[in-house]
């Protein structure tokens, strides 16, 4: 699966610069709200953050959009399911430093000084850094804690440019599962808000 994914988007990378009219450079930085959707406990949004670039590679209507950027995200349990079937409230925190490298294909409409676009593709994230708590309540469930260095998962959104300032709005929904657990699973999920400067 994740090989299937990377050769889909290094192919669309070279298609698209072969038949590229366009080619355009950016930086951008925002914020995100994520959790780790977990079927064994109840949990909260945490605030994080992005930074980072990004590229458009395309014609008048279609792109494609690699980016690169740091990233942070994160989860609150408030409770979990223990082995008997009970809810038990104990507090765990966890969160990610990661490196995030969507590939986006998308379409846009408008004029040049005002467009309009929509994209959606898979996006990989290494983990760079983990902090995590959890309170004595969670040694139960013994092997849900330990997570897995990068995850899979697809984003979608749209986005508006005004010169060469540009504002995302996405959503990503997290297609693997980040705990090492074969019995938990935890999967990232977010959504993002971001300004972008075009540099070139």
């Amino acid at each position: 699966m994740k090989k299937i994914i990377l050769s889909i988007a290094f192919l669309t990378i070279g298609w698209a610069t072969s038949q590229a009219q366009t080619f355009n450079l950016g930086v951008k930085a925002g914020v995100n709200l994520s959790k780790l959707n977990a079927d064994f406990a109840s949990e909260e949004n945490r605030l994080g953050y992005q930074v980072g670039a990004w590229a458009r590679i395309g014609g008048a209507s279609f792109y494609v959009q690699p980016e690169a950027y740091i990233g942070s995200k994160g989860n609150k349990f408030i409770s979990f399911t223990n082995n008997n079937n009970t809810e038990i409230a104990a507090e765990g925190k966890v969160k990610f430093t990661t490196l995030d490298i969507p590939v986006l294909l998308g379409t846009k409409f408008g004029a040049n000084n005002l467009n309009f676009r929509l994209m959606a593709g898979p996006v990989v994230s290494f983990v760079l850094d983990e902090n995590s708590s959890f309170s004595s309540a969670y040694d139960q469930a013994t092997d849900f804690k330990n997570y897995k260095d990068q995850a899979f998962g697809i984003q979608a959104g749209a986005g508006v440019d005004v010169g060469a300032i540009s504002v995302d709005l996405r959503y990503e929904a997290g297609l693997s599962n980040i705990s090492k657990s074969e019995k938990y699973t935890q999967k990232p999920n977010l959504f993002q808000l971001s300004l972008g400067f075009k540099i070139l």
